[in-house]
């Protein structure tokens, strides 16, 4: 019975250290993200009052590929304003994030797949009362090829008071290829 006894807990204690083995050599092939974070300063076009009404962006491009697919995602920081009204519906007409993955190629990379996030105007008339907030848009999934890919992107305001559509994209650095 003594016997029996030790042969369970050797098994046991077999079994729990091939289970964490397992589980790290899980852990430590699982495919990340490759990103690269830029920043761009917009000055808004229909506010000349002595505030500051300047819109500091930070943009986090990210790539991942994993099990055949590529994936982009991005995430956009910024500091606003100043505004004692965190609801300001009459900042923006208009504002989206546009989301691309790309195929790196020799001369302008191509572009395989895109959206576009409209929740970013929600999000940026919705900021802290210091000015500022955070937008995370969704995820492109792309079936890939050959070759590396990218996530590229920018994005389009349209300011409310100043008479126009959409001003000229606001670009920023693409993630690594992955």
């Amino acid at each position: 019975m003594l016997a029996l006894k030790r042969t369970a807990v050797t098994l046991l204690a077999a079994a729990a250290v091939a289970g964490t083995t397992l589980a790290t050599a899980g852990t430590a092939s699982a495919a990340s993200y490759h990103c690269t974070t830029s920043s761009h300063s917009v000055d808004d076009p229909s506010y000349s009052a002595p505030d500051s009404d300047n819109w500091d962006f930070d943009v986090k491009l990210c790539a991942m590929r994993s099990g055949g697919y590529i994936y982009t995602t991005a995430t956009v920081y910024w500091d606003g304003p100043y505004s004692d009204n965190t609801n300001n519906s009459f900042t923006f007409n208009k504002a989206r994030f546009h989301l691309q993955t790309k195929k790196s190629v020799s001369g302008p990379d191509k572009v395989v797949k895109s959206a576009n996030y409209t929740g970013l105007e929600h999000a940026l008339e919705n900021s802290s009362a210091a000015g500022n907030g955070s937008y995370k848009t969704g995820t492109l999934v792309y079936k890939a090829g050959s070759g590396r890919y990218l996530a590229d992107g920018y994005i389009q305001l349209d300011w409310s008071g100043d008479g126009k559509d959409y001003r000229a994209p606001i670009l920023f650095t693409a993630s690594p290829t992955v």
